[in-house]
């Protein structure tokens, strides 16, 4: 499949999981949801693997990894940015989230030593320029608190970090759909016992609502857009695979049309421009020069 395909797969089924977050939490408190998400997560692919005998077995430094990368991508960071989402609108910490781009450059080329593409810089702030015109009615609004700011802050760096480890796990030659599948699994038992810690109420939701969200997030949500997104970064780098963040906001808000009524303002159709103007400047092809022939044309 080509990764312009798993690219697209990424940001379509990323902006479509805002919608499901939503219905999630409505009904459970946060942390429960996000552990029933990666529970159900890492049991479908574990189990789905073991049953067409494609599950191998790794070693203690594979396994080491794979509980770094469940820290750093499925779990932690989840928690940080939903605690974000409790001290500021949802415009607000997109436009926030949307800087994993530049994170990941930045990560990159600090702690692997991996030199960004000169596109990641234009391109983020065109896009970060779109989202912040997205949410602008969001940003008026002014109700972000400081510890809301370092959540959302330490949240969108830590998902960096986790970007980067999953660069690390395919070095250790671990494969990627089994190596994400025992990463949520560790990233669903450190979230079981931060559950347990911290004395989040333990509730079992009789919703069907609840539940069909909870599907959606942990197959769609997880296991295929996770394969795809790393399947990106494998394939294009860190800096570039973080573009999606820019771009998932502007699926959210379509969708948001359809269920919900949000009306497109000029400010959020510029936004949404700016935003496609950002990737486009981020993957376009540059011009191929042949070389003149020894001596020039005469």
């Amino acid at each position: 499949m080509p990764v312009s395909v798993h690219y697209a797969l990424t940001v379509l089924i990323w902006g479509l999981t805002w919608t499901a977050i939503r219905l999630q939490v409505e009904v459970a408190p946060v942390d429960i949801s996000v552990f029933y998400r990666f529970v159900l997560a890492s049991l479908v692919a574990l189990g789905g693997l073991a049953l067409v005998r494609r599950l191998p077995r790794f070693g203690f430094t594979q396994h080491r990894w794979l509980i770094v990368q469940g820290l750093t991508l499925y779990s932690v960071n989840f928690l940080l940015i939903y605690r974000a989402a409790e001290h500021m609108t949802s415009g607000l910490l997109a436009v926030v989230f949307s800087l994993a781009a530049l994170f990941n450059a930045f990560n990159g080329r600090l702690f692997m030593g991996i030199r960004p593409s000169p596109r990641i810089y234009p391109a983020v702030v065109l896009g970060l320029s779109g989202v912040t015109l997205l949410f602008w009615h969001d940003l008026q609004i002014g109700n972000a608190t400081a510890s809301g700011m370092a959540f959302a802050a330490a949240g969108t760096f830590w998902f960096s970090l986790g970007n980067l480890v999953s660069l690390k796990v395919r070095t250790a030659e671990i494969p990627l759909l089994a190596g994400n599948a025992w990463a949520m699994f560790y990233g669903a038992m450190f979230l079981g016992l931060w559950c347990l810690v911290s004395g989040v109420e333990w509730v079992v939701p009789q919703s069907g609502v609840f539940w069909g969200a909870a599907l959606f997030l942990a197959v769609p949500g997880s296991i295929i857009a996770f394969f795809s997104y790393i399947t990106v970064i494998r394939t294009l780098g860190a800096d570039k695979a973080g573009y999606a963040t820019v771009l998932f906001p502007v699926v959210a808000l379509s969708v948001s049309t359809w269920l919900e009524g949000f009306v497109w303002s000029g400010t959020a159709m510029a936004g949404a421009a700016l935003a496609l103007l950002g990737n486009y400047v981020l993957f376009r092809r540059s011009p191929v020069i042949t070389p003149a022939a020894p001596g020039g044309a005469r």
